[in-house]
């Protein structure tokens, strides 16, 4: 009895190296194959995440059926996406999906100027996991990042914040720099640029780049002093 105990441990043992190894021999191929199938079912089905103390009150509620447009299209509309059609531009290079929802009032960030502190409020929905992962939406200190602008090209470094605290990386996600060409930023609080990304795992947080998968983020960005 106990010689055929032995066996079966020993059988349970390796299938479990087996199913192990099958999942080491996972390519980076794929591992973006199912981030490109997750980013498709997001965009027909959005994401909405209810808060667990009010039933009527949603976390996040991004519609599905996005409509997704070309970068040529994007431009020929004076760099927007509409609204009310539910647009985001796809921008082939990146891999990065983007609404603008407003570009804000105040000055785009300047070439070669100073670096500049952009105060930014942010969910991030982690779409493979159909959770929402990070934020600071409801809190009142934002993220805080020193952007540069050196020609055309951004760079951004956390010097606080949530996304900082939960990902151990000074560097700003990718993605969260991509809408810098289009946005405006001002100190006042009325009229923020608003953007809503999809963000593959290449150009989102450490642990996104790491694990290959894909993000969803509803953020504000606003001036900071």
């Amino acid at each position: 009895m106990k010689h055929k105990l032995n066996i079966a441990l020993l059988l349970m043992f390796a299938l479990a190296s087996v199913f192990q190894s099958c999942n080491d021999d996972e390519t980076y191929a794929d591992k973006r194959k199912r981030e490109n199938k997750q980013i498709a079912g997001f965009i027909q089905t959005g994401a909405q995440v209810k808060s667990a103390d009010d039933e009527d009150e949603y976390l996040l509620n991004i519609p599905g059926n996005i409509k997704v447009i070309s970068e040529s299209d994007f431009y020929k509309n004076d760099s927007t996406t509409d609204v009310s059609k539910n647009e985001y531009v796809y921008f082939n290079r990146t891999g990065v999906y983007m609404q603008i929802v407003s570009k804000g009032d105040g000055e785009k960030i300047a070439d070669d100027s100073e670096p500049k502190r952009v105060l930014v409020r942010y969910t991030e929905f982690n779409i493979a996991g159909d959770s929402i992962q990070t934020s600071n939406g409801l809190q009142n200190d934002p993220d805080i990042v020193s952007v540069t602008n050196t020609s055309g090209t951004f760079a951004g470094t956390f010097l606080s914040g949530v996304m900082y605290d939960s990902y151990k990386s000074s560097a700003a996600p990718p993605a969260w720099l991509v809408p810098f060409t289009y946005v405006k930023l001002t100190r006042d609080t009325r009229n923020l640029a608003h953007v809503r990304l999809i963000v593959p795992g290449s150009y989102g947080q450490a642990n996104a780049s790491a694990n290959v998968y894909p993000c969803f983020y509803d953020i504000t960005y606003q001036m900071g002093r």
